[in-house]
C-alpha cells in the first residue's frame, strides 16, 4: 500500500486560535500538507479517531486535556503518528515525563521560529512515513516466514519415515 500520492497530513491542537491560525498560515504558505486545526483538543482527539494523520502538534496548557494527555490519546489511536510539543510553558519535568511517556519526537518552546517548526514537522513527517514504511516491511516478512513454516510443514509431512510405503523405507 502505497502513500506516495496522498498529502502529508498536520494536525495541530491549542486552546489559542491566534496559535492555530498561525501555524495553518505558515504552513499553507510554505508547504503542500493537509492542516487541521482544533481549539478544543476533545474535539481533536475525535478527529483522529477517524482522520489519520503524520504529525500532532499540541500545545502544553490546555483546558479539558492537557497536551500530554493529548498526545497520549493520540499515541492510543495513532502510534505511528510523530507527536510534537509547543508549547509556552518551558517546564523542562513535563518535556521530560512527555519524552518517557509519550516517545515525544520534538519539544519547541513558544514563540517558535517558522523555519525551525517547518525542519522539525518535516522530519516528523518523514519519520511517520518511515515507520510506516517499516511496519509494512515486517508483515510482508511474517506472511513470507509464514509462508515457509507451511512449505516447510507439508515437506516434512511428505516426506517424513512414516509417510513413505513400506517397500520404500528399505
Amino acid at each position: 500500500m502505497s502513500n506516495a500520492n496522498v498529502k502529508p497530513a498536520v494536525l495541530i491542537v491549542d486552546d489559542e486560535e491566534m496559535v492555530v491560525t498561525s501555524v495553518r498560515a505558515l504552513l499553507s504558505l510554505e508547504t503542500d500538507y493537509e492542516v487541521h486545526g482544533f481549539t478544543d483538543p476533545e474535539e481533536a482527539a475525535t478527529f483522529l479517531e477517524s482522520h489519520p494523520v503524520d504529525v500532532a502538534v499540541a500545545d502544553y496548557v490546555m483546558p479539558k486535556l492537557n497536551g500530554i494527555q493529548f498526545l497520549a490519546k493520540s499515541k492510543q489511536l495513532q502510534p505511528e503518528a510523530t507527536r510534537v510539543l509547543l508549547t509556552g510553558y518551558a517546564d523542562k519535568q513535563s518535556a521530560i515525563q512527555a519524552i518517557n511517556e509519550l516517545s515525544l519526537f520534538q519539544y519547541l518552546e513558544k514563540p517558535w521560529d517558522n523555519a525551525a517548526l517547518l525542519l522539525v514537522i518535516q522530519n516528523a513527517i518523514e519519520r511517520a512515513h518511515l515507520i510506516r514504511q517499516l511496519r509494512d516491511k515486517i508483515a510482508e516478512l511474517d506472511a513470507a516466514h509464514s509462508d515457509l513454516k507451511g512449505v516447510q510443514t507439508r515437506l516434512l509431512r511428505a516426506f517424513s519415515p512414516l509417510a513413505l510405503p513400506m517397500s520404500a523405507r528399505a
